[in-house]
């Protein structure tokens, strides 16, 4: 199997891992979670591609502003949802696990209560109205509208963006015990963890 993979980490909060394996990405998954890093990884996306080298190196390239250090995999403020664009036009099948990658339960816990202790996203701070319409980024037919400064109406309850990011994973069949909201849901094909990002260092230019 050759595969390329994007994965996020919420104890790196900005930063996105793309890279490539030849064995199943929950191992993969797994094997990184070391002494390194204090939590595990979680695969935004993944998918088969014919090239798996060559389409890895095009993506480091073509991203190449984004990207930490040479001789490392990780990209800064760079949007998961633009990487993902690409790599589905070249992607033979989408091998995204569905399945809840369970390194232990101590991993389970601590990357549950990273979550659930993440200060609330502002749609203000990044210049997002009430009433604004937020796309989901694996699928754009399932949309949320927010509500307040930190909370969206979807299908017809109010919640948290990562809230109703969840519940549209295990709608689509994901069985991931959390999701970062900022991630997976849009604005003007944007993500809002890109959004934020992206306006922190226009402010940081001036």
């Amino acid at each position: 199997m050759s595969v390329v993979y994007i994965l996020t980490n919420e104890s790196m909060p900005g930063y996105i891992k793309v890279g490539r394996t030849e064995r199943e990405v929950t191992k993969r998954v797994v094997e990184l979670d070391n002494t390194a890093v204090p939590l595990p990884f979680q695969c935004y996306y993944a998918a088969r591609v014919p090239d798996y080298e060559k389409v890895e190196r095009a993506l480091h390239v073509a991203f190449d502003d984004f990207r930490v250090r040479k001789n490392r995999e990780f990209f800064k403020d760079l949007d998961p949802h633009r990487v993902k664009a690409i790599l589905e036009l070249l992607a033979e099948e989408d091998v995204t696990p569905r399945e809840e990658i369970v390194i232990d339960a101590e991993a389970t816990q601590a990357l549950e209560k990273a979550v659930r202790h993440t200060r609330r996203f502002s749609f203000a701070s990044v210049g997002i109205p009430i009433g604004a319409t937020l796309v989901f980024a694996k699928d754009s037919s399932k949309t949320c509208v927010v509500e307040t400064d930190t909370s969206v109406v979807f299908e017809g309850e109010s919640m948290s963006i990562s809230q109703a990011a969840l519940r549209s994973l295990h709608d689509l069949g994901y069985r991931t015990p959390t999701a970062q909201g900022t991630l997976y849901w849009l604005y003007n094909d944007e993500s809002l963890n890109f959004m934020r990002a992206r306006l922190a260092n226009e402010s940081a230019s001036e």
